[in-house]
Parts: C-alpha cells; sequence; structure tokens
C-alpha cells in the first residue's frame, strides 16, 4: 500500500475515467478539422470553374476564328461574282454589237453591187432593192429590232407613239389618225417612237 502523502502518478490514472475538462479539450483539438475539409473542398470548385471557363473561351476563340475565315470566303466570292459580272456585260456589249455589225455587210454589198451596175433596166434596179431590203429585214429579225407601225384607228400609246399634232376626226378619241413614220424597239425597248397624228373626236 502506497504511503498516504505519495503522489499519483499521471500515467497510472485510469484511461476510462475523464471529466468535463477533458472533453472540452479534446473538442477543441478535433474542431478546426472542418475548416480544411471545407478550403479543400472550396479550392476544387474554383480549380473546375477555372477550367471550364478556359475551355469555354478556347470553343468560343475557335468559333471566331471560323466565322473570320467564313467572312474573308465570302467576300472573296462576292468580289469574283461581281468581277465576272462587269466581264459578261463587257463581253455582252462587245458581241452584240458585232453581231449587228455583222448582219449589216450582206446589206452594204448588195448597195455596193447595185450602184456597180449602170447599165439596168428600172425592173432590174427595183428587185435589187426589194433584195436588199429583206436582207435588211433579215438583219433587223436577227438582232431583235421590230418595227411600231400603228395602223388607222389604233389606240395611241404613249410609250410607243409620239403625237406631232391632233385633229379632228370620226374615229374615237386617243386613235391614231395617220401614221406619219414608223417607229423601231430592240428587245420590247423603244428605240424610237413611231410618229403620229391622234385624233380628238368629231367636231362640234
Amino acid at each position: 500500500m502506497p504511503a498516504p502523502n505519495e503522489p499519483l502518478d499521471p500515467k497510472r490514472q485510469d484511461p476510462a475515467v475523464d471529466t468535463a475538462e477533458q472533453l472540452e479539450v479534446n473538442a477543441a483539438a478535433e474542431a478546426p478539422k472542418a475548416p480544411k475539409a471545407e478550403g479543400a473542398a472550396s479550392g476544387g470548385a474554383e480549380q473546375a470553374a477555372e477550367e471550364d471557363w478556359a475551355t469555354l473561351l478556347s470553343e468560343t476563340q475557335a468559333k471566331v476564328a471560323q466565322y473570320h475565315d467564313e467572312l474573308l470566303r465570302a467576300r472573296a466570292e462576292a468580289e469574283n461574282i461581281r468581277r465576272r459580272a462587269q466581264e459578261d456585260v463587257a463581253k455582252a456589249r462587245k458581241f452584240g454589237t458585232e453581231s449587228f455589225a455583222e448582219s449589216l455587210i450582206p446589206v452594204r454589198d448588195s448597195l455596193e453591187a447595185a450602184l456597180a451596175l449602170s447599165d439596168q433596166t428600172a425592173e432590174a434596179w427595183k428587185e435589187g432593192v426589194e433584195a436588199t431590203l429583206r436582207q435588211l429585214n433579215t438583219a433587223f429579225e436577227r438582232n431583235l429590232l421590230k418595227e411600231v407601225a400603228p395602223a388607222e384607228g389604233d389606240k395611241f400609246d404613249p410609250h410607243r407613239h409620239q403625237a406631232i399634232s391632233t385633229v379632228p376626226s370620226e374615229l374615237p378619241e386617243g386613235s391614231v389618225v395617220q401614221l406619219l413614220q414608223k417607229g423601231y424597239t430592240i428587245a420590247e425597248r423603244v428605240l424610237r417612237p413611231a410618229l403620229v397624228t391622234v385624233s380628238s373626236g368629231q367636231s362640234a
């Protein structure tokens, strides 16, 4: 049996016996572990968010580069179309004039041949002129050149006719009374309006 005044060895105390003070000390020792876990979770979330933003930025930059490339291609294609259109218009004007000139060459040949013959009869001259006129009409038809020749009584058309004067007539007002000069259109476009006189109706 130990002496009454001998101090107790703390190491020899019963580990099963705990006091309220010891519980508070144990709780205080374990408490700081929770914030460390929360801090680690927060840091992981921030890293994941940064990775998501980096991925989104990379995808957006790739789309911008794609759209820029498509824009450059579209502008180049538009420029090519514009240049081809200008070339087509220039060629159309050039070859359109050449076609009409080619159609008129036989007409000139016939006129020169007729003038070269001095001992022709009036009938031969008439036949030659008629043949030349047929050649000219063929040239007109080939190049979509048509005459505008309204007949007496036709309705006056201000888009295709030009009224020189109005005269009293038994014809209804606004009708063509007389054709003074034929007009011509090319591809439905008026080159020269027909000159006409127009009825003003019956005089009182």
